[in-house]
Formats: C-alpha cells, sequence, structure tokens
C-alpha cells in the first residue's frame, strides 16, 4: 500500500498545482507555450526538509536570498538526495560572499554593479580550480526602474557596459539575461510593460541572453505576459515564512 504524504507534503503539492494553472493560464492568454515559463519556487527562509519534498513532487530549480544559510542548506540538500538540481542566488549580494555563492549557485539573479562582477568572476574561477563548480557562473542583470537603492539594480544606461564586463571573462561568467524586482507603488503591469521594452533593446545587441526574470507570487500573469521566463514563488507556494528558519 501506497503510504499517504505527511500534512506539509501534501500541502505543498496543493499549492504547487494552484501556482502550475495560473502560469498555465498566464502563458495560454499571452499566447505563448507554458513550458518556455520556469516556475523557480523561493525556499528562502525554510527548511532542507522542504527543499526535499519539493524534489520528490518533482521540482528540480529553487532560489535562495540567503548566504552562508542558502550554502549549507544546499549541502544538506545534496547529501540526503541523489537527485539533480539547481539552485540560483536571488537576494541582494554583498561582494564578500561572492565566494560561497558560486560554489553552490547556477546563476545570480540580482547582479546590480560592476563590483559585484569582479568579485564573481574571481569567486566563479575560484570556484572551478577547487572543483566546486563545472562550468561559468550564470549573471542575471537587475534592473531599476525607479533608481531606489534599497530594491537594487543597475539603470538601463548601465546596462551595457555590465554585460560587456561579464562577457569579458567567458570561462568564469555566462550572460543569461535580465531580471526586475517591480518598484513599490508602481502598477505590476506598467513596470512589465517598460521592462519588456528595455529587454527587446537589450536583445538586439545581447541576442543568447534571452533569460528574463520577472513575476513573484503577486504579479506572475502581467509578467507572463510581457515575456519573463521565470517566475520567481515563494509565498503562494511555501507560505508565510517560518518563526524559525534555516
Amino acid at each position: 500500500m501506497t503510504q499517504a504524504p505527511d500534512a506539509r507534503t501534501a500541502e505543498l503539492a496543493a499549492a504547487l498545482a494552484a501556482t502550475r494553472r495560473r502560469i498555465d493560464a498566464a502563458a495560454e492568454s499571452a499566447d505563448r507555450d507554458p513550458g518556455e515559463v520556469t516556475l523557480l519556487v523561493v525556499t528562502k527562509f525554510f527548511p532542507a526538509d522542504d527543499v526535499l519534498r519539493l524534489l520528490d513532487l518533482g521540482e528540480r530549480e529553487f532560489g535562495e536570498s540567503r548566504e552562508p544559510e542558502a550554502g549549507r542548506k544546499m549541502a544538506a540538500v545534496r547529501a540526503a538526495s541523489d537527485v539533480e538540481f539547481a539552485a540560483d542566488m536571488i537576494g541582494s549580494v554583498q561582494r564578500k560572499k561572492a565566494g560561497g555563492i558560486a560554489r553552490w549557485a547556477r546563476r545570480v539573479h540580482s547582479v546590480d554593479s560592476l563590483a559585484l562582477i569582479e568579485a564573481f568572476d574571481g569567486a566563479s574561477s575560484r570556484a572551478q580550480d577547487s572543483g566546486d563548480r563545472t562550468g561559468p557562473l550564470g549573471m542575471m542583470l537587475q534592473v531599476s526602474l525607479d533608481g531606489d537603492p534599497d530594491r537594487g539594480g543597475l539603470p538601463v544606461s548601465g546596462l551595457a557596459q555590465a554585460a560587456d564586463r561579464v562577457l569579458a571573462s567567458p570561462d568564469a561568467l555566462r550572460l543569461d539575461g535580465l531580471m526586475l524586482i517591480a518598484p513599490l507603488g508602481m502598477d505590476p503591469g506598467e513596470a512589465m510593460s517598460r521592462l519588456a521594452e528595455i529587454r527587446s533593446h537589450f536583445l538586439d545587441r545581447y541576442p543568447d541572453a534571452r533569460e528574463l526574470s520577472a513575476g513573484m507570487s503577486g504579479d506572475l500573469e502581467s509578467a507572463i505576459a510581457h515575456g519573463s521566463t521565470c517566475v520567481r514563488v515563494g509565498t503562494a507556494i511555501m507560505g508565510a515564512r517560518p518563526i524559525l528558519s534555516l
């Protein structure tokens, strides 16, 4: 007899199914293939056990935002499971933590300065030399639409310089695309529309940087309608942040 899932697994399964339905409906409304949109489950603040449950449910891509906690969590998950998965850094990054992130992250979504690119250039090279990674670290340039330093991001005028710096280190870094955290108080549709225009011009110059990380629990429909290839969903799947976290 098949054992029934524990309550937490059942909760995650139901939330995942609901989120997948939202993604499928949004893609179909935009005349897009739902397969073009990756769901990145944001597991920050939640324990390794939840990531293991999500692996059992078929999820393979996760987002984290705190280092070194994320590095320890990913190591614990890999020690407990032989299932291949990818974990991305999606939160604000301190340069001094680039070394730790380069050991576990597939890509970094929140790249917002030349200094940070320099730090990841060296960190990725060292991680490859030590055997902690086998290829370049993906870079997603975070776009700022309002210049809010608390939200991070590069001004549109600075995207080309940052992109060129990434491309100057092809062995260590890979230019994957753009990322947005919608400004507070701005209509999501307006934010995503502006981002789509910025991305169109960016792709004219960098046609291989096709990833667009935009959309979260509250605005994923608008993001998908405007071309997002990756939605970062935490609360709608994981629930409220736990009082105690890893």
